[in-house]
């Protein structure tokens, strides 16, 4: 039966050939897929073995280590608007700890850095970064202590007794090798099962319309196919025989796809590594797959399309004789709107009532969403019955009268071959509706001539409870910071005596003297009368929050001159010119004169955080629709052609009795368009409909309208479908020639 099995597959002529082709493609691309999912879950978890070193002195434990004592300070910075990891490192005896990726730990004067951050240094001249790191580069940081090949890090040497006078400098006894995803108080790293979900919701988007295109290409030649086991049948072969043959078929053309489905991972996996979505790319070598995960899918898909294979014959085994008995299928029932409904009730119900852990929100809202897709492909034939009856009702011509019964006479077959591209819609609609919203709240591009992007800040305001002297002399700030070329102005804010912490108030942070901000007028200006005011830290309004206007007249404070000078310093302010080199060069000054203190950084660039993992997100969400549209295309393309060599007879005979072929042609267009307008106007709607059920619940947001460029994506894909369908429309005059009509 195998022998016989393999000829049959092999040997069926062109059709047969064709329909071999389109799958074993279509188990590739998502072989392919799938592995790089697992590669892309492996690669996260190999980044936070890296990352973990980086968290030594911040991670809560109880573990001591056994060697010599070693100050330790976690610290950041930025440059050109990337983050800059910083550890100061003074080692107190012989046996301190060595974080990975280096011979030893630098002594007072030296320093390791970064390949990436080395080459900066190279480029750059030393007043702008260099000088931020005393002393000498003695070598570089090895792979084996970099999470990525894109990181900027640092690794600076100093003394023990300048280290320990420090804020927020630790003495370790280890380097710290707990995984940041199961660590608690690390500071950096990724969350590894947040991202394991976020992946997972990638692939299944991706694997969806995937699954629509391979259930597409298994239908070619179904009716031929059937009618031919149906003959085996009455001829003596047993189930258990024809089953053999249609697995032999399924498993030839599945085990081809999946060895070509891994050199589609292995041609993916360099390009993959470059799209960063945790804090840095991924080093090639990370996304690697297990001996556990190449078993799973080598046997797991094989063994899907055999069983595929099996229920695809359950017509054929129950009765031989019914597979020429083609009767009417019964009509979709109204119910099929209900699983959908139950996806956007759920959506709903946590509006108001966001869970309060990270994993109950993830339940909540995935649970929501795929639903919808559930409901969306349950419901999608029942819609397309209502449409085609519509069109068979208002039908003036013949063409849509046969189209509008035809369609409705068996609507599964119409919505199945716009499934794929319904489902792409679908979560190109969420992705662009979320992404969209969130930029236009949060992350909107400020202007480079913005006090946010010309007003380095250095704040001095402790973090997460920790007791810091504030600075008190104005007069101590360097002189060479206000003489620098670009530097406008430098302006002193103090803390405001009457600023509370542990109570909400609606007093600022900051007093500045009236005489003083005077002098920078971009930066706001006092009321009339008055000698003092009371300011942020930063001398700006809340970037993040577009509801509220930004401050252009600081109210006044009842401090005198002579209390605010008395008061601590609270920040220093530089308006710069806005020139890189400018802020770079203010910055390393800064730095130098208060080490361990928060790191000087504009808000633009604060901001810019946020705004780089907006693009993460955004690649994400560009590999789901740049992948998912081409391959419900190929779907689309597949199951009309297919659909048309199925119904090759029965138009043959609307030929010989009189139907014109453009009428044909007219009748093949209308049933592949209307459930494809259909489903565009569902998938939309119901992708518009669930981002702004998710915003609410989740951000309290509004849905925003996306840009041009989505609208002009969709009405691209509608109108590159419309070419698919128009493009197998040629076939007709082929394949309906009077010699089809003939009984077989």
């Amino acid at each position: 039966m195998i022998r016989l099995g393999l000829r049959l597959a092999l040997a069926g002529g062109r059709e047969a050939i064709v329909r071999l082709a389109i799958i074993m493609v279509a188990v590739a691309i998502g072989t392919g897929l799938l592995l790089s999912t697992l590669a892309g879950l492996n690669a996260v978890q190999n980044q936070n073995e890296r990352y973990a070193w980086l968290n030594t002195g911040a991670a809560k434990t109880d573990v001591v280590g056994t060697a010599d004592p070693a100050w330790w300070l976690l610290g950041g910075d930025y440059f050109h608007g990337d983050r800059i990891a910083r550890i100061d490192v003074a080692a107190t005896g012989p046996d301190a700890p060595v974080p990975p990726g280096i011979p030893r730990l630098p002594g007072p004067g030296e320093y390791y850095v970064s390949p990436a951050l080395a080459r900066e240094l190279k480029a750059t001249p030393a007043d702008q970064l260099a000088d931020r790191f005393p002393g000498r580069q003695i070598g570089t940081i090895a792979d084996a202590g970099l999470p990525g090949p894109d990181i900027l890090l640092a690794l600076v040497g100093d003394t023990p007794q300048h280290l320990s006078r420090l804020p927020y400098a630790k003495q370790v006894t280890r380097i710290e090798s707990v995984d940041p995803s199961d660590c608690s108080g690390c500071q950096v790293g990724t969350d590894a099962d947040g991202m394991a979900l976020v992946l997972s919701v990638v692939a299944a988007a991706l694997i969806f319309p995937l699954l629509m295109f391979i259930g597409t290409a298994t239908r070619l030649s179904a009716a031929r196919r059937e009618q031919r086991f149906a003959a085996m049948r009455l001829i003596g072969a047993t189930p258990p025989q024809v089953s053999r043959i249609a697995t032999v078929e399924a498993t030839l053309a599945t085990v081809v796809g999946l060895l070509a489905g891994f050199g589609v991972f292995f041609a993916l996996r360099p390009a993959m590594a470059t799209i960063t979505f945790t804090e840095t790319a991924f080093f090639t070598g990370d996304l690697s797959l297990s001996l556990r995960d190449v078993l799973a899918v080598a046997i797991g898909i094989p063994l899907a399309a055999a069983v595929a294979a099996r229920v695809a014959l359950r017509r054929v085994q129950i009765s031989p004789l019914g597979v020429t008995r083609r009767v009417t299928p019964k009509p979709p029932g109204i119910w099929r709107l209900t699983p959908a409904a139950l996806g956007v009730a759920e959506l709903a119900y946590f509006v108001g009532r966001r869970p309060e852990t990270t994993n109950g929100q993830i339940a909540a809202y995935l649970t929501g969403i795929f639903t919808v897709m559930i409901g969306m492909v349950v419901a999608g034939p029942w819609l397309t019955m209502v449409g085609a009856r519509l069109l068979a009702g208002r039908a003036r011509r013949p063409a849509a009268l046969i189209a509008g019964r035809r369609l409705a006479d068996n609507p599964q077959a119409g919505f199945r071959a716009v499934s794929g591209l319904m489902l792409a819609l679908f979560v190109t609609a969420v992705a662009s509706g979320v992404i969209t919203t969130i930029v236009d709240n949060r992350g909107t591009p400020i202007d480079p001539g913005s006090a946010a992007n010309v007003a380095l800040v250095q704040n001095f305001w402790p973090n997460m409870g920790q007791k810091v002297t504030l600075p008190t002399d104005p007069a101590a700030i360097p002189p060479a910071l206000s003489s620098a070329p670009g530097v406008r102005g430098v302006l002193v804010t103090h803390l405001n005596p009457r600023f509370r912490t542990d109570i909400p108030s609606d007093v600022l942070p900051g007093v500045i003297a009236c005489s003083e901000l005077a002098s920078r007028p971009v930066l706001g200006q006092c009321q009339p009368g008055a000698q003092v005011a009371a300011v942020t830290q930063d001398l700006q309004a809340d970037l993040f929050d577009r509801t509220k206007a930004k401050v252009l007249v600081w109210p006044a404070d009842p401090l005198s001159p002579a209390e605010l000078a008395a008061q601590p310093m609270l920040s220093i302010v530089v308006q710069t010119d806005g020139s890189a080199a400018t802020i770079e060069h203010a910055r390393t000054v800064l730095e130098n004169a208060y080490p361990g203190s928060d790191l000087p950084a504009t808000n633009g660039e604060h901001q810019g955080d946020f705004g780089r993992q907006l693009v993460q997100w955004q690649q994400l969400a560009n590999v789901i629709i740049l992948t998912s549209l081409p391959i419900a295309g190929c779907s689309l393309a597949v199951s009309v052609a297919g659909g048309l060599t199925e119904r090759k007879r029965p138009f043959s005979m609307l030929r010989l009795t009189g139907a014109r072929l453009a009428t044909l042609r007219q009748v093949v267009a209308l049933e592949s368009a209307v459930p494809l307008l259909l489903v565009a106007v569902l998938a939309t709607g119901m992708g518009f409909l669930t981002a702004h059920l998710f915003l609410r619940a989740q951000l309290d947001y509004s849905l925003h309208s996306p840009g041009p460029a989505y609208y002009l994506l969709v009405i691209g894909g509608l109108v590159a479908s419309l070419g698919i369908i128009a493009s197998t429309l040629p076939l007709l005059r082929r394949i309906t020639g009077p010699e089809t009509a003939r009984n077989e």
